[in-house]
C-alpha cells in the first residue's frame, strides 16, 4: 500500500503543476490587468511565461510575467487601446440590445456577439505568438494570429470554447474564473501552435 502511494505521488504533483503554474501566471496577468487598459500586453507576458514553462520547464510562471510585461506594453499599448475602446463599445451595444424589444435587435445582437467571437479568439491567439516569439513585430504576431485562430475552423471554435469553459469550470475554484480564466485558453492556443504538432 504504502509503495503505492510513494509511485502515484510523483505522477499527482505532475497533475497539480498543470493547475498550479496556469494558475500563478493568471494571478500575474490578473493583477496586470488593473490599469485596464494594460489586459492585452499583460495577456501576452502571461503567454511568454506559459511558454517558458511548456518549452524550457521554467515555473517561474508568475514572476516571468511581471519580467515579461514591459517588453510586451511598449509593443502593443496601441492595440490594447483599440481593443478595450473596441470591447467597450460592443458591451454598450449588447446591452442597449438586450433591452429592447423589436424583433429586428436579435440580428444585431448576433452580430454583436459574433464580433466578441471573432476578436477574443484573435487575442488568445495573438498572446500564445507574442509569447512564442517575443522578438517579432506586432504585425508577425498579428499575421499568426490570424493564421492560428483562423486558420481552421475546429481550432478555432475549440480556442472560444476553452474561453468559455475556463470561466464556467474554473468557477468551483475561489477566484478560479481569475486565475485559470485566462491562462487555460491562452496554454492551449500556445500547443496549438507548437511546431511539434505539426511534424511526423
Amino acid at each position: 500500500m504504502q509503495a503505492t502511494l510513494s509511485s502515484a505521488w510523483p505522477t499527482l504533483l505532475r497533475r497539480l503543476e498543470f493547475v498550479a503554474y496556469p494558475a500563478a501566471a493568471g494571478a500575474a496577468f490578473t493583477l496586470l490587468s488593473l490599469g485596464v487598459v494594460t489586459w492585452l500586453p499583460a495577456l501576452a507576458a502571461m503567454g511568454h511565461a506559459l511558454q517558458r514553462w511548456r518549452a524550457e520547464g521554467d515555473n517561474r510562471c508568475f514572476t516571468n510575467t511581471f519580467a515579461a510585461f514591459p517588453q510586451y506594453w511598449r509593443s502593443l499599448w496601441r492595440h490594447s487601446l483599440a481593443s478595450t475602446a473596441a470591447a467597450i463599445v460592443l458591451a454598450a451595444n449588447i446591452v442597449h440590445l438586450l433591452g429592447r424589444p423589436e424583433p429586428w435587435t436579435f440580428v444585431l445582437l448576433a452580430a454583436q456577439v459574433g464580433i466578441a467571437a471573432v476578436l477574443t479568439i484573435h487575442h488568445v491567439a495573438l498572446a500564445a505568438e507574442a509569447g512564442r516569439s517575443p522578438r517579432d513585430t506586432v504585425r508577425t504576431w498579428s499575421r499568426g494570429a490570424l493564421a492560428l485562430g483562423f486558420g481552421s475552423a475546429a481550432r478555432g471554435t475549440a480556442l472560444l470554447g476553452a474561453v468559455v469553459s475556463a470561466a464556467l469550470i474554473s468557477l468551483v475554484v475561489p477566484l478560479g474564473p481569475l486565475l485559470l480564466g485566462p491562462s487555460i485558453p491562452v496554454l492551449l492556443a500556445l500547443s496549438f501552435a507548437d511546431p511539434r504538432r505539426h511534424t511526423p
